[in-house]
């Protein structure tokens, strides 16, 4: 064989290693989702519902929803959402409506200013299955007289003052519902008191797959976590996370 049909043979050869290993490497890992950015433009849509206000923004180049907690905008303004995180295939059940990605958020500014939150709605400005929010100012204060404690559990003020040596450990808790939003970030949300503890150690927030109401008495049970940050601005110094909730 001539020295240039060995020489060719070889890079057939060669070629051919190669091609069979580009077919037979393992795929690359998929890249890590990028974090959102902000979202800033002309407010083109607005809604409110289970205490949060969704906000379609027309960026100039695309159109988003986004969501803060209840907050006071209008068609027209300029807002600025920040720190968001994308919900995608997100489902509302107030609104009875999926959305292909909602950015929800703590930190909104309309018109450049931070937004002064809205007047709690009376209950016939509420969307249809709208939980009323106990806490919200003007509200009756719940009444919190003669709730029992959870056999073999805590109340909320020795839950705050013990949460070294119960993180991580699961407790037991009965008190009242005082705040109820359904299905944000996929979990239930309510906030609990048994009128134990002063302001700052008197509300235990909680998620669950149960649904409850404002003015229900529960016994929740679940594990105590601490530093609890879901991004966007939500961070909890203590929190019960996916818990059991029974309503008495």
């Amino acid at each position: 064989m001539t020295k240039p049909l060995l020489i060719s043979g070889l890079i057939l050869a060669l070629a051919g290693a190669h091609g069979l290993a580009a077919i037979t490497k393992e795929p690359a890992a998929p890249a890590a989702p990028a974090p959102a950015e902000s979202i800033s433009g002309k407010v083109v849509e607005t809604m409110n519902a289970a205490t949060y206000t969704y906000v379609l923004v027309d960026t100039g180049k695309k159109k988003v929803w986004a969501a803060a907690p209840e907050f006071a905008v209008k068609v027209g303004d300029a807002v600025a959402v920040a720190e968001s995180m994308a919900m995608t295939n997100y489902r509302s059940k107030t609104l009875n409506r999926t959305f292909d990605v909602v950015y929800f958020s703590g930190s909104v500014t309309v018109n450049n200013a931070r937004p002064v939150p809205a007047a709690a709605p009376s209950a016939t400005d509420l969307p249809k299955g709208h939980p009323t929010v106990g806490s919200e100012p003007g509200a009756a204060a719940p009444d919190l007289s003669g709730i029992k404690r959870a056999e073999k559990g805590q109340t909320v003020a020795e839950i705050y003052a013990g949460k070294v040596k119960l993180a991580g450990k699961p407790i037991a808790v009965r008190g009242r519902v005082v705040k109820f939003n359904a299905m944000i970030m996929g979990k239930n949300w309510l906030h609990l008191r048994d009128g134990s503890g002063a302001e700052g150690s008197n509300d235990l927030t909680v998620t669950t797959a149960t649904t409850a109401k404002v003015g229900d008495i529960v016994l929740v049970t679940g594990p105590l976590v601490l530093d609890r940050d879901f991004g966007g601005g939500y961070n909890y110094d203590l929190i019960v996370e996916d818990a059991t909730v029974v309503v008495q």
